[in-house]
């Protein structure tokens, strides 16, 4: 199945913050101590020019992939035709046939967070709830069988923890 290169909007800002962060504020920082590690003499022998050249070299890294990904990436946004159905982006509550409740939202690979709820648009949960709306019965294969939810809510906005 091919996978989704979205993402919401404040994901997108987060991964742009970052990138620049590195490029403009975390990399000079670390070119600095460096340059000053490398003028003390010897480097063979000097930890804190390997640990800083290392951590340039992972900087680096982090900065071609965020350029890269950042160009790849297609930003989607709320469209009030979504509200009522859940899609990219949503926040919604589900509940199994035990009575237990979750609460999840759907985002791009980049903004999985499952503490925060988060799960890829490319799970399988996601990709069943796609097009659902409130009260419809959803049916999930995951690795220790069928799993059935019940959709409760939908939401565009998060939900408020009084709830």
């Amino acid at each position: 199945m091919k996978k989704a290169h979205l993402i919401t909007r404040a994901g997108w800002q987060t991964l742009d913050r970052e990138l620049k962060y590195l490029w403009k504020e975390y990399r000079p920082e670390i070119t600095k101590k460096v340059q000053e590690a490398a003028a003390q003499g010897d480097r063979s022998e000097n930890a804190d020019y390997t640990y800083n050249k290392r951590l340039l070299r992972q900087i680096d890294s982090r900065v071609r992939y965020l350029v890269k990904r950042l160009e790849e990436l297609k930003i989607v946004d709320y469209d009030p035709q979504q509200e009522g159905k859940i899609f990219f982006g949503a926040w919604f509550e589900l509940e199994n046939e035990e009575g237990e409740v979750v609460r999840y939202r759907i985002v791009g690979k980049d903004e999985l967070d499952t503490k925060l709820g988060y799960i890829t648009i490319d799970s399988p949960m996601a990709r069943a709830l796609i097009g659902k709306q409130v009260d419809d019965e959803v049916s999930v294969q995951t690795p220790s069988g069928m799993k059935y939810w019940y959709v409760n809510a939908i939401r565009y906005q998060p939900f408020d923890d009084a709830e």
